[in-house]
């Protein structure tokens, strides 16, 4: 009972028990990359399926990394099998448990919104958006959102933190920005942004124009269905109408 129902290793080297940061991260990715793609289903589709399947698939994994032992959890499993021939990277448990149940808190609204209520709309997306950011962050940056905010109603702070961003230090060499980086990056950031706003209208009519030039060949009704008088009925049948 106590190896299955606890929260982080404890580790001889370390004042707090800990988890495997690479393997967080993995998991994260993993549940971006789901979330993700229910996002943009919803948003340029309006289906939600997909949205409802990744709460639920949330729910599953956030309850079980929060109130059982999040070496259990599906997506964690997972990243452990991704990652398992690196070398660990240990980082304190108590503010990852702090952060997740916020996961767990957003997992519980949203199965109350999508799943019991089947509510969809900009409410809905915009809590997805908000999941999706905070697993980006952690995913992509090593930048745990919900750890920073433990410091904010802790009085013992954050310990181990990934990257060792709990601890004061000095930007070392390779970490430190001159102008001329960030000039490169603004140049580029600009050079991009006048590309796309300078596209001529010309192409964006022609693309137009073979679109539907396209969609007109494809509602052709073929000859058989007008000699049988079948015409709207091969166009239902089609999504031609």
């Amino acid at each position: 009972m106590t190896r299955l129902f606890q929260f982080g290793l404890d580790h001889p080297a370390y004042p707090v028990r800990v988890l495997n940061e690479r393997e967080a991260r993995a998991g994260a990715g993993l549940l971006l990359l789901l979330a993700g793609t229910a996002f943009l289903q919803a948003w340029y589709l309006g289906d939600f399926t997909l949205t409802r399947i990744t709460v639920v698939a949330f729910f599953i994994d956030f309850t079980i990394r929060v109130l059982v032992n999040p070496a259990y959890a599906p997506s964690l499993v997972l990243g452990r099998i991704f990652v398992r021939h690196q070398k660990p990277d240990y980082v304190g448990a108590p503010q990852k448990r702090f952060a997740w149940s916020i996961g767990l808190a957003m997992a519980v609204l949203m199965m109350g919104l999508v799943v019991y209520a089947d509510m969809r709309g900009p409410l809905i997306l915009l809590v997805c958006l908000l999941c999706i950011t905070f697993l980006f962050c952690e995913a992509a940056f090593g930048i745990c959102i919900g750890c920073s905010i433990y410091n904010l109603f802790n009085r013992e702070k954050a310990q181990l933190c990934p990257g060792g961003a709990c601890e004061i230090h000095r930007p070392e060499e390779v970490q430190r920005l001159v102008p001329a980086q960030l000039a490169v990056l603004a140049a580029a950031v600009l050079v991009i942004g006048l590309v796309a706003w300078q596209m001529p209208a010309s192409q964006a009519r022609g693309m137009r124009a073979a679109t539907a030039a396209a969609e007109a060949e494809r509602c052709r009704v073929p000859a058989f269905a007008v000699a049988i008088g079948h015409e709207e009925r091969w166009k239902r049948h089609n999504g031609c109408l």
